[in-house]
């Protein structure tokens, strides 16, 4: 596996994995892209690691209303822990692939493990540099994933965009 940089005069940064791209960084404003090529061979718009920041004032915390398919659903083989993180998927294109998938986190209190087929109400924390805010609507279905499988979906009960003010 060979990695190589490179740098940009408009300071722009790009990390290449065998020739491709995975990810870009804009060092002026900090914005980065992660480039998935091992499952859509699309992009993402953040790091997962944005999400690893406890009460950050960048992260949309959506109230939801989820269920995990069961294997015969179609669903994984087993449940999943407090802080998974699948890609969420608000639409797809007229030919039934995937859009766009967004990063977020999976937060629930007090229950060491979501069963399959059964619904569940948690938090699910996005990054709030990615596009998502226009999805954003009380009622809202969406679709959770793991790769280009469809897992499970969830309902927005309530979500809290982050306020900033000037100081």
């Amino acid at each position: 596996m060979l990695i190589t940089k490179e740098i940009t005069k408009d300071n722009e940064l790009y990390l290449y994995m065998n020739g491709k791209l995975i990810y870009k960084r804009w060092l002026n404003t900090g914005q980065s892209k992660v480039f998935d090529i091992m499952e859509f061979d699309k992009y993402t718009y953040a790091s997962y690691t944005d999400l690893d920041v406890q009460n950050s004032p960048y992260l949309i915390q959506v109230k939801a209303r989820i269920r995990l398919k069961t294997t015969e659903e179609g669903g994984r083989f087993n449940g999943v822990a407090n802080g998974y993180r699948p890609n969420h998927v608000f639409e797809y294109k007229e030919n039934g692939e995937l859009k766009e998938g967004f990063m977020g986190d999976i937060q629930v209190d007090g229950i060491e493990q979501l069963e399959l087929g059964y619904e569940y109400e948690v938090m699910v924390r996005f990054p709030l540099i990615q596009r998502i805010e226009r999805f954003l609507k009380k009622g809202r279905k969406w679709w959770i994933h793991a790769g280009s499988r469809q897992i499970g979906e969830a309902v927005i009960l309530e979500f809290d965009l982050p306020i900033f003010k000037e100081k």
